[in-house]
């Protein structure tokens, strides 16, 4: 059953939101800004949307719960950033083939499973030819059986998922995380969208 994600920002029940960006992002930005336009799907209260866009990136943050792009909105701006309600799983045309990168964390773990083909597809519309794709993986997450989310996506699934479309330009377990993170749980990966990779 899909999660109502909008009833729980309206009842303020979110755990996921830790308030503030994610430190491997932090910490990958710190070594390779990112410029141009940038996609941050399920941003919720755009914690990391407005660490890019202060870094100097024009941000886009989507989110399918209007309540949390209504919360993200009231908080201070912050450079060229934008929040604006909409189903990344169908990506509204305005957005295709409209980004320098997309950046992922945190709404791919909360999808079901059988919805990542969809979010590729989607990865592959928003992205302008040759692309980057940046994303905060969760390997592993704790007590894990099955129910979800969040849903850790393993090495191999990465590779299925991704490998036909996207070439890996680095790839490192992230040294700073959330407390409630163990160290090892996550995986930060930087892809570019190969020449001619089009969604079907």
């Amino acid at each position: 059953m899909t999660k109502d994600w909008n009833a729980a920002y309206e009842a303020k029940h979110t755990p996921w939101d830790k308030g503030s960006a994610s430190p491997p992002l932090s910490a990958f930005l710190e070594k390779h800004p990112l410029t141009g336009r940038v996609l941050v799907p399920g941003c919720g209260l755009g914690y990391d949307a407005r660490l890019l866009a202060r870094q100097g990136a024009s941000v886009v943050g989507l989110d399918i719960a209007p309540s949390a792009v209504r919360q993200a909105r009231a908080l201070p701006a912050e450079g060229e950033l934008s929040f604006e309600v909409g189903d990344f799983l169908n990506l509204a045309e305005n957005y295709h083939g409209q980004f320098d990168t997309v950046v992922e964390h945190t709404c791919l773990c909360a999808l079901d499973p059988a919805q990542r083909l969809a979010y590729v597809r989607s990865v592959l519309q928003a992205l302008k030819p040759d692309g980057h794709y940046l994303a905060v993986f969760f390997r592993k997450v704790k007590d894990y059986r099955g129910e979800g989310p969040p849903h850790p996506i393993a090495a191999d699934q990465i590779v299925a998922l991704f490998g036909d479309d996207f070439d890996t330009l680095e790839s490192s377990v992230p040294q700073q995380s959330y407390p409630c993170r163990p160290l090892g749980s996550e995986e930060v990966r930087w892809m570019r969208k190969r020449s001619g990779s089009e969604p079907l």
